[in-house]
């Protein structure tokens, strides 16, 4: 069997949610079933770019993901895309035999048995400014799949009061699911600069917004990536 792969890079820190900081080698899958508004790895996600996947084995994609972390176990991370439309059970399977880590983050729109073989599974529910709709049936049978694994999170990206809103609803649904919020990064072509200072106003916005409706369930992050490397593909 093979898989479309977008990228394969790292070592690198992870730049957001429950895993932040953490030495991370990205697989970055080809294809998605969405196309978010504000998508910042159309790369991965367009058919357009399917020219520039890659096909690869599970043992091809563990080989890269060894020699770019030297032999060293760390944790790597399924993205895209979205990884979930495809099945990643095998490449886990594998590295798993050398003493790899895996996390995932899908939009929970596709339930798959290999997430239960994951050390974490990141749910991230796409919320109104994305113009895409969630199936909560769906993403109730991601929660399901993914019950084995060490941890199962929720993500959400926060754009505006709308979003604010909606994510609390989300919650609501899945309380018992440790929450992450994060500020969204409006600017998404790879070629412009990020503003910093834009990036922590939304951040003092959102954190400010969530301690005045008195809403302490969730984490708030930035998007450390984007704070240190800007829109720059490939991070």
């Amino acid at each position: 069997m093979t898989l479309r792969i977008a990228e394969i890079f790292g070592p690198t820190i992870q730049g957001e949610g429950v895993l932040i900081g953490e030495p991370t080698v990205f697989v970055r899958a080809g294809g998605c079933d969405y196309r978010c508004s504000w998508c910042d790895s159309l790369h991965a996600v367009d058919s357009a770019f399917r020219h520039d996947w890659a096909p690869m084995s599970p043992d091809a994609i563990m080989d890269r993901v060894r020699e770019l972390s030297g032999g060293q176990p760390l944790t790597v991370s399924l993205s895209g895309g979205n990884p979930a439309i495809q099945d990643f059970g095998p490449v886990i399977a594998s590295g798993r035999q050398s003493g790899y880590r895996f996390a995932c983050e899908t939009q929970g729109s596709v339930a798959r048995p290999w997430f239960a073989e994951l050390d974490t599974l990141v749910l991230s529910p796409k919320p109104p400014s994305s113009g895409e709709t969630v199936d909560w049936a769906a993403f109730a049978d991601c929660v399901r799949a993914g019950h084995a694994a060490r941890q199962t999170v929720m993500k959400i990206v926060i754009f505006d009061q709308a979003d604010f809103d909606w994510a609390r609803a989300a919650h609501d649904r899945h309380p018992d699911l440790p929450l992450f919020l994060q500020p969204g990064n409006p600017e998404v072509d790879p070629a412009l600069p990020v503003d910093p200072a834009m990036l922590a106003q939304r951040l003092e916005w959102l954190t400010d917004r969530a301690m005045q409706a008195g809403w302490f369930a969730p984490r708030i992050l930035p998007q450390l990536h984007v704070l240190i490397w800007g829109n720059k593909r490939g991070v």
